[in-house]
């Protein structure tokens, strides 16, 4: 729960330090610009705070791992697809998408921070512990810093990247769900990034990842 905090706390502050231009550029995430990766963090934010009030009297079915599923990658058929870069669009002036995410990213970060891990929640057909359930997203903020940042210029105003215990925290994961162990050559974010599909491994990265190559990516959902 104190890596949730960690990947959560940076990931905002990654955000609240973007420069208005940057909204319009690209994210990590394909087909997405950083607006829409943005109001995504909106929707994130208001599912932790209904999940950890949305209790089960039944016994854990999944534990953070199993939170995840491998699926194909996606298609862009998916009409909820469709809706995000609409509603992004929306805000209009992108302080009031800081905003928005800034307060409802605040609750539940401290919605987190009061949460007892051993409380039982359910979310997406799954029963699990809400330590598992915020654990399991310590890996959806880390990705989703990278994706942040991953077009905006390397100069001295862009946000800094995800702390390294989480990065270190979300490979592992990653590996654990994937049933794979990526190189060492490869940095924690490389493999993150490399191993979900969000950039194609350069020809030394793919002669690293030896038989793990034509399995990739691995899409999580």
């Amino acid at each position: 729960m104190e890596l949730f905090t960690q990947s959560w706390t940076a990931l905002r502050a990654a955000v609240a330090a973007l420069p208005d231009d940057a909204f319009a550029r690209p994210s990590g995430c394909a087909g997405w610009l950083v607006r829409d990766l943005v109001c995504h963090l909106v929707i994130d934010a208001q599912d932790v705070l209904i999940t950890l009030v949305t209790p089960s009297s039944a016994e854990p079915t999944a534990d953070a791992d199993g939170y995840w599923l491998l699926v194909d990658p996606p298609t862009g058929d998916d009409p909820l697809d469709a809706l995000l870069p609409r509603l992004a669009a929306a805000y209009g002036d992108p302080a009031l998408l800081k905003f928005h995410l800034d307060d409802l990213g605040a609750a539940a970060g401290r919605a987190a921070e009061l949460a007892d891990p051993a409380a039982v929640v359910s979310t997406k057909d799954l029963v699990l512990t809400a330590g598992d359930y915020l654990s399991a997203y310590v890996l959806e903020w880390t990705l989703h810093h990278l994706d942040l940042i991953a077009h905006l210029p390397d100069d001295a105003g862009r946000p800094a990247g995800p702390p390294a215990h989480t990065l270190a925290a979300s490979r592992a994961a990653l590996q654990r769900i994937a049933g794979v162990t990526f190189p060492a050559r490869l940095s924690d974010a490389d493999a993150l990034v490399v191993g979900t599909g969000r950039r194609p491994p350069t020809p030394d990265e793919t002669a690293a990842l030896g038989d793990i190559a034509p399995r990739l990516p691995f899409v999580l959902a």
